[in-house]
Parts: C-alpha cells; sequence; structure tokens
C-alpha cells in the first residue's frame, strides 16, 4: 500500500498487499482483505467490510450512511464478499435497524453508476449491467443477471438463476431460474441459455420448464398452481426452490405473459 496520496483513517485494518491508489479516502471501522485493488478517488466511509481479492474501480462510494430518513447513525455494515469487482461510480448504502447491514456476495460483478440501497442482501456470482438500481430492503439469489437500467422497487425478491432485460422495472418478485421483460415486468421463458452454461442438464431444464408451463400458463391462479405442481411433478431440489420462494412471496409474483394458444 504506503500510498501517500491517499487518506487511511489509523482506525481502518487493510492487509499488508492491498493496493490503494491516490487520492483516495478510507475511513475509520473499515476492513479491507488481502489483494484487494482500490482505484483513484474511491471514498469507503466507516462499517464496509471488503473481501479478498476484490477489485473497486475510481468514483465509487462503499457504505455511505443510508438513504432513509429513519436513520440515525446507528452502527450498521456493508459486506462485500471475496473477488466481487465493483465498476466506475457505484453507490452502495450500508444497513439500517432492518437487518444492519446491506450485503453483497462472492464474485459478483457489479458495472458502472450502478445503486444498491441499505439492507440489501445480494448473492453470489451476480451480474448487474450499467445503471441497475436496487431500492432498499432487497433480496437477489445467486447467479442473478440485471441487463442495463433494471430498476428494483424496495422488498421485493429476485429468485437466483433469473435474468431481467434491460431497462425493466420490477414492482413484483421475480421467481428462480426464469427471464422477466416486458412491461409490465412479466415471464417471458426459462433462462435456458444461463442455466446450461452453468451445467444444468436438458432434462433439468425441461423439469423447470415444465412447472413453469403450469404456473404461467395453464390458466391456473398461483394457489392452483402451487397445488399441481407439488401433486404431479417429482420433488427435486429445483421444484423445491420454486415452491419456496412462491409461498415467500411478500410482494407476489410477477404475472406470466397472455398466449393465444
Amino acid at each position: 500500500m504506503n500510498q501517500p496520496l491517499a487518506y487511511v483513517h489509523p482506525g481502518a485494518k487493510i492487509a499488508k498487499n492491498v493496493v490503494i491508489e491516490p487520492f483516495t479516502t478510507i475511513h475509520n471501522n473499515v476492513v479491507i482483505g488481502e489483494g484487494t485493488w482500490i482505484g483513484s478517488n474511491v471514498t469507503i466511509m466507516e462499517g464496509a467490510r471488503i473481501g479478498k481479492n476484490c477489485n473497486i474501480f475510481p468514483g465509487a462510494v462503499i457504505s455511505a450512511v443510508p438513504q432513509d430518513k429513519k436513520f440515525n447513525d446507528e452502527d450498521t455494515i456493508t459486506e462485500i464478499g471475496d473477488n466481487t469487482t465493483i465498476r466506475e461510480c457505484v453507490t452502495i448504502n450500508r444497513g439500517t435497524t432492518d437487518r444492519m447491514k446491506t450485503k453483497i456476495g462472492k464474485n459478483c460483478w457489479i458495472m458502472a453508476y450502478c445503486h444498491i440501497a441499505h439492507d440489501c442482501v445480494v448473492g453470489d456470482n451476480c451480474i448487474f449491467s450499467n445503471n441497475s438500481t436496487l431500492a432498499g430492503h432487497i433480496n437477489v439469489g445467486d447467479y442473478v443477471v440485471l441487463a442495463g437500467m433494471a430498476a428494483v422497487q424496495q422488498f421485493c425478491s429476485i429468485g437466483s438463476h433469473s435474468f431481467v432485460t434491460g431497462g425493466s422495472l420490477v414492482r413484483k418478485d421475480v421467481p428462480p431460474f426464469v427471464k422477466a421483460g416486458r412491461e409490465p415486468l412479466s415471464y417471458v421463458g426459462v433462462n435456458s441459455i444461463g442455466l446450461r452454461r452453468r451445467g444444468f442438464t436438458t432434462e433439468k431444464i425441461r423439469e423447470i420448464q415444465d412447472i413453469y408451463r403450469i404456473l404461467y400458463q395453464k390458466g391456473y391462479n398461483n394457489s392452483q398452481a402451487v397445488a399441481i405442481i407439488e401433486a404431479e411433478m417429482e420433488a427435486t431440489p429445483e421444484r423445491d426452490d420454486i415452491l419456496e420462494f412462491i409461498k415467500n412471496s411478500q410482494r407476489g409474483i410477477m404475472k406470466g405473459y397472455f398466449s393465444s394458444n
């Protein structure tokens, strides 16, 4: 490290082989793990817990106080997992008393100008394209892809392995393994390309497609579809993930598209 043009508070805990570029400011009560690179003009504020081998690009602001009028300077944190890349001008706010933390998982790629608000929990291996925005209290599973300029309303959940198309407004929960698009946001199919890239077999993808045909394309309401899926589909981890997500949805899941067939 030893960068004379950066400011590092004496109370920050920085691993020995962290690289901090000029004109960066690191506040008190910050922990940064081994191998992490911090670019120029980054601001890392109190409560940041940054893992190993992360890359944080110029202009990012990590662990700023929440944009929440109820916040009263509680002792909250922001966690960022190992091997996560945060590109230019990303803003990530720390938690409130709701969850006491904002958490980003491992191996994530958060592209330029994204905003992740207070009390969000983001899983591992997620990709958020430029200008994607999460309001507060959002849950995002593993391997989720948000295309550019997607905006997610507070308290929504997005299931693992799902893909949200660019410019989408997410007002309802997005179940796992699906593609979401159109306006209002709707089911537009299973994320088969993403699933194949991650090693899902053709048979497993067909199983997931069969579940979503019952849920979205047979004319059942959600309660009827869930009962049929439980009765007729073999119990598998993927089936159970879908059913659990639907049953636990607080905002309700997004609608299906309407087909004339």
